[in-house]
């Protein structure tokens, strides 16, 4: 059959949950359009059971993961910058698509999502250094502090950085040991869910990142009062509905990140996503655990260490 006649093959979007592919259970699905209003695909629509669902596999990959060796998050970290290298045409195309950026743009956009992967590979397991430490205390003891990962984490994704401020939002969670519920742009969730595929094809464990699509408000309400996640990231979310969500969330003491001043109405437009992004959301889902040990004596002499 010659390629004049051929029927192209349609991309199918499905969530990430647990390692897998559903379709939202709800069985809805809303339709995306790029920057000109011209129909990209069909998305799963998730609802609250799905998010419910991304919670539990979350909340069953937490142990495995942050019991990992830092150094080897790291690695796992920088595998997800090999398969995203190794798609990069792909993802050219549907931020391109997303945001109404010129190939030239969005390739440059996708080098810089690699890069930040690359970038907080390098930082798991340099973070404890510079967040825990000896602390000098008047007494003869040992007083150490170490950083322990908070737990689960929602994630709102930027709604208009598809791809480089999604990554900059996962990639800080899941390198200090957090499990994540992430809530995609609901206007460009295509490479949200095409990134679930890569984190599929890497050393990610399954539940580790779950990737959810559909309306923020929607899906963000029930996971900011939901019991079994321990804090939330509000980046996505615009003022009215990021008060909401800090109210539900203060019902368990989830830690909760408030978008910066530029991130702030929530369609973080005018948030530079490609300056150097620190480390303040290294540590915004960091706990401190303090642990006391008595010194000892050394030999005859009776000096201490």
């Amino acid at each position: 059959m010659s390629e004049q006649n051929r029927l192209g093959v349609f991309k199918t979007y499905k969530l990430y949950v647990g390692g897998k592919f559903p379709r939202s259970e709800s069985g809805r699905v809303y339709e995306v359009t790029d920057s000109k209003g011209q129909w990209l695909a069909n998305v799963p629509q998730s609802s609250r059971k799905d998010a419910r669902d991304a919670v539990v596999a979350a909340r069953k990959a937490f142990g495995g993961w942050s019991g990992t060796t830092a150094y080897n998050r790291g690695q796992v970290l920088y595998r997800v910058a090999e398969m995203l290298e190794g798609r990069k045409e792909q993802f050219v195309r549907e931020v391109a698509a997303s945001e109404g950026l010129s190939k030239s743009k969005a390739a440059a956009v996708v080098d810089a999502a690699i890069d930040r992967w690359v970038w907080y590979a390098g930082w798991t397991d340099k973070i404890g250094q510079i967040s825990g430490g000896a602390n000098p205390v008047a007494g003869p003891f040992f007083n150490l502090s170490t950083p322990e990962p908070t737990g689960v984490v929602t994630v709102l994704a930027p709604q208009k950085s598809s791809l480089l401020g999604l990554v900059s939002v996962i990639a800080p969670v899941i390198a200090t040991g957090n499990t994540a519920v992430v809530i995609a742009s609901a206007d460009a969730p295509l490479p949200a869910l095409s990134l679930g595929e890569v984190l599929a094809t890497s050393d990610v464990p399954g539940g580790v990142v779950n990737i959810l699509s559909g309306a923020t408000a929607e899906l963000a309400a029930p996971l900011a009062a939901h019991q079994d996640v321990n804090a939330i990231d509000l980046t996505g979310a615009g003022p009215e509905l990021a008060k909401e969500l800090e109210i539900a969330a203060a019902d368990n003491l989830k830690r909760v990140l408030r978008p910066r001043p530029a991130e702030a109405d929530g369609s973080d437009a005018s948030t530079d996503w490609l300056a150097a992004p620190g480390t303040h959301r290294l540590t915004a889902f960091l706990e401190t655990k303090t642990v006391w040990h008595p010194t000892g004596a050394l030999g005859a002499s009776g000096s201490s260490y």
